[in-house]
């Protein structure tokens, strides 16, 4: 497993698909995951730090294990089949809990849980950004500075 951390969301078009990006801490591979609106929107109010006037889910689910005293250890994604990505929550010692990636980073966000990604999984979707691309990759992060979550609503 490899650390990664998310760079944030943003709209793929002309699809108007959101995605999910995740960076490899120790290497240059980038994780693209799309994700539905919902999810991409509860990912971009935690990273922008906007609490909505009621919680989302994963705000629930994060008082439900703060609740049950259960600690989420980590978040992996675990694998990847017919374009499928999976992931699961590493709760306590022994608890592990099937979730899609985009709620299992969204939940991680919320605790500050680590992600890890599978590296079959990072071998096979990863993808390299050379460095005459690197400037995308700061206007992808300009970009989110200046998205708000509403924006993903549609």
């Amino acid at each position: 497993m490899r650390d990664v951390s998310v760079v944030g969301v943003r709209v793929e078009l002309p699809t108007n698909q959101p995605i999910v990006l995740l960076k490899e801490e120790a290497g240059e591979r980038y994780l693209p995951i799309w994700i539905g609106a919902v999810e991409a929107t509860a990912i971009a109010f935690e990273q922008q730090g906007m609490k909505p006037a009621r919680p989302l889910t994963h705000d629930l689910l994060k008082d439900l294990l703060t609740a049950l005293k259960a600690d989420l250890q980590v978040v992996e994604i675990t694998e990847l089949k017919e374009n499928v990505f999976y992931a699961d929550l590493v709760i306590g010692e022994k608890v592990r809990v099937s979730a899609r990636p985009s709620d299992a980073i969204a939940l991680a966000l919320r605790i500050g849980a680590p992600i890890r990604c599978a590296e079959q999984v990072l071998d096979e979707a990863g993808i390299l950004i050379p460095d005459e691309q690197e400037d995308e990759v700061e206007k992808f992060r300009e970009f989110l500075d200046q998205v708000s979550p509403e924006d993903f609503a549609g």
